[in-house]
């Protein structure tokens, strides 16, 4: 199948180019604003379906709107007009359309186009009133303000809300090219003479700044989002896409001394706490025990030895562990328990504890193994 794509370069364009070859769609043509105007003409003769995306959101002129949201579109169905090219088209419009404001009008301007054409032609076109879109490779102080928050806010800039309670429909990027696809095998989400994306979510603005805020804050208290949300994880993995390219990397605080050393690397209030401890040869750690405080231990590198012994008992329980076999140790509570370093280099030890650590209520007993 021979698929054109119109704005191939800007946001949408960018992420379903991007998609359409990792399902295996290697016959696309990409058609922007630096290609040769001649080839439009050329891409309209071969096409199958068209994915036609391009459009203007901030001209410096506001003439440009009636020009790129309305003369391209005419310019593309002339085209395929005079091939006699009947493939099905689908369109992004916005829910602006039809506001009274120059960019409304134009989106308008071309959706009427559109739905003449489908009906003078009998071409199935498919024309998506699109609200608010974000994810990434998204443009800040040009697509969406959650683009505009994300680059901002990680890059320690101000950013601007001017009615906190002001409320957005938002619509995640990959729920868009899943609407896409389904429109390519001739699934549209249609009501009335226009199609929808199903997915889409609601936030006040100040929730949305709060929100993205606490991303940036996470990397400093170890938290990590409520990825059982789906806008909050969507809206991470957008804000990950605009981190500096010299910040991807974040330093922890490492508790050192002559044994090794202890560093916390996640917190959460509902899955407890991750951390990664550090044994130099012939150390011992532990010789405590915890009343409800529970905590998993997996050895990545080096061998270890774990001991335990239920605190009214003499009986003590041993499992060996190593890097060269990966598995996970339970601590019961009741149970004193230690790990010492049997062999040559660093042991290194992920531990997961139910809970996280609280210096006013350690629930931790120190006692000999």
């Amino acid at each position: 199948m021979n698929i054109l794509v119109t704005g191939a370069k800007g946001f949408v364009g960018k992420n379903l180019v991007a998609e359409l070859k990792n399902r295996g769609y290697n016959n696309v043509s990409e058609f922007s604003r630096e290609s040769d105007s001649s080839l439009l003409e050329k891409y309209t003769k071969e096409c199958d379906f068209v994915f036609h995306l391009a459009g203007v959101n901030r001209p410096k002129d506001e003439n440009e709107f009636m020009e790129g949201n309305v003369g391209l579109t005419a310019q593309l169905l002339e085209f395929l007009k005079k091939h006699g090219n009947k493939a099905p088209l689908l369109s992004t419009s916005s829910i602006q359309a039809g506001r009274d404001n120059p960019y409304g009008k134009s989106k308008k301007a071309g959706e009427d186009l559109l739905l003449s054409y489908s009906k003078d032609n009998d071409v199935n076109v498919y024309v998506y009133r699109l609200p608010n879109l974000f994810g990434k490779w998204s443009k800040p102080n040009y697509n969406t303000v959650v683009a505009t928050y994300c680059h901002n806010i990680a890059r320690g800039l101000d950013i601007q809300i001017n009615n906190p309670d002001a409320e957005l429909t938002l619509c995640y990027i990959d729920d868009v090219l899943d609407e896409f696809f389904r429109a390519l095998e001739g699934n549209p989400t249609i009501q009335g003479n226009y199609c929808s994306v199903p997915v889409t979510h609601k936030i006040k603005l100040g929730e949305l700044a709060n929100l993205i805020l606490s991303f940036k804050e996470s990397r400093s208290n170890l938290s990590i989002p409520n990825m059982e949300d789906a806008l909050t994880k969507k809206l991470y993995s957008t804000y990950l896409s605009f981190l500096p390219e010299d910040q991807f990397s974040y330093n922890l605080k490492m508790h050192s001394d002559h044994r090794g050393s202890f560093t916390e690397l996640i917190r959460t209030p509902e899955r407890g706490q991750v951390s990664i401890n550090v044994s130099k040869p012939e150390i011992t750690k532990g010789n405590h025990w915890h009343h409800t405080k529970n905590e998993k231990f997996l050895v990545v590198s080096g061998e270890g030895l774990i001991r335990f012994r239920k605190i009214d008992k003499d009986e003590i329980i041993e499992y060996r562990v190593s890097g060269e076999k990966l598995q996970v140790v339970d601590i019961p509570t009741g149970y004193t328990h230690s790990i010492v370093n049997v062999g040559e280099t660093d042991l290194v030890t992920v531990m997961w504890a139910n809970e996280c650590f609280d210096p006013e209520k350690p629930d931790t007993y120190f006692v000999e193994v």
